[in-house]
C-alpha cells in the first residue's frame, strides 16, 4: 500500500490494553497501524517481497516504512482494536478525552488573550487543517468551534476517542502551541486547565501524559 521514510511519519508507543508491554503505531491518512515486522538493512529484499505479499495478494492494508539502521512492516487496524477494555491503567478514556479537550482550550485561549484574535483565527485555520486529515470528527465546517466550544466537564456526550487518536491529537497542540509562541513554555499554563477536573482524574491524566510517548513535550 505504502513505502515511507521515518520523516512521513509519527511512531507512538501506546500501553497494550491486558498486557505490561508498549505497542508501537503509526497514524498515517486517518488510518492506524501496528508494528508487524521488523527486518534488518540487509534483508530489503525478503521485506519487500512480504510487503507485496500482503498487499498484493491477500488484499491487506500495509505500510513498509525504511528507518535509518532497518526496514519495519506495519500492517492496518481500527483503533478500538488497540483498546479492549475502557481503561487504560487506571484512568478512563473519558477522562483523556476530558483532559485532552481541556488543553486543546486552554492553548487557543491564550493564544486569543495573549496574540490577539488575528492569531486566533489563524490557529483555528490550522487546526481546521489537521481535523480533515485525521479521524477525529465528522468533517465539518463546524467541528473546530464543537471542540474549542464544548465543556468537557458536563457535556453529556464526549467524542470516543481512542487513545491512540488522543496522542494524536496532544501531539498536534503541542506543535501549535510551540509554533504560536515559539516555545515550549505554553504547556504550564495549559496544564493549569486540568484543575477543573476532579482530583482522581486529574492525577490519572497528568501520569498518563507522563508515562506516553508525548511525556517529555507536555513536562
Amino acid at each position: 500500500m505504502f513505502i515511507l521514510k521515518r520523516q512521513d511519519v509519527e511512531i507512538f508507543n501506546i500501553k497494550h490494553p491486558t498486557l505490561d508491554q508498549l505497542i508501537p503505531i503509526i497514524n498515517y491518512q486517518r488510518q492506524t497501524f501496528r508494528l508487524l515486522q521488523v527486518f534488518p538493512l540487509n534483508q530489503v529484499q525478503e521485506a519487500l517481497a512480504l510487503w507485496r505479499d500482503l498487499t498484493d495478494n491477500k488484499g491487506k492494508a500495509c505500510i513498509l516504512l525504511e528507518e535509518p539502521d532497518r526496514y519495519t512492516l506495519w500492517g492496518k487496524i481500527k483503533p478500538e482494536q488497540l483498546n479492549i477494555n475502557s481503561k487504560v491503567g487506571e484512568v478512563s478514556l473519558k477522562s483523556l478525552v476530558k483532559g485532552s479537550l481541556l488543553l486543546l482550550q486552554a492553548v487557543y485561549t491564550d493564544i486569543e488573550d495573549l496574540l490577539g484574535a488575528r492569531q486566533a483565527k489563524l490557529f483555528q485555520k490550522d487546526f481546521k487543517k489537521f481535523l480533515e486529515k485525521v479521524d477525529l470528527t465528522e468533517k465539518s465546517p463546524e467541528a473546530v468551534n464543537y471542540l474549542l466550544a464544548i465543556d468537557p466537564l458536563s457535556a453529556e456526550q464526549l467524542p470516543t476517542w481512542q487513545e491512540a487518536q488522543i496522542l494524536n491529537l496532544l501531539q498536534e497542540i503541542h506543535r501549535l502551541g510551540k509554533r504560536y509562541f515559539g516555545d515550549s513554555d505554553f504547556t504550564t499554563n495549559a496544564l493549569e486547565s486540568l484543575a477543573d477536573m476532579s482530583a482522581d482524574e486529574q492525577s490519572g491524566f497528568i501520569q498518563w501524559l507522563k508515562q506516553s510517548s508525548l511525556g517529555k513535550l507536555w513536562q
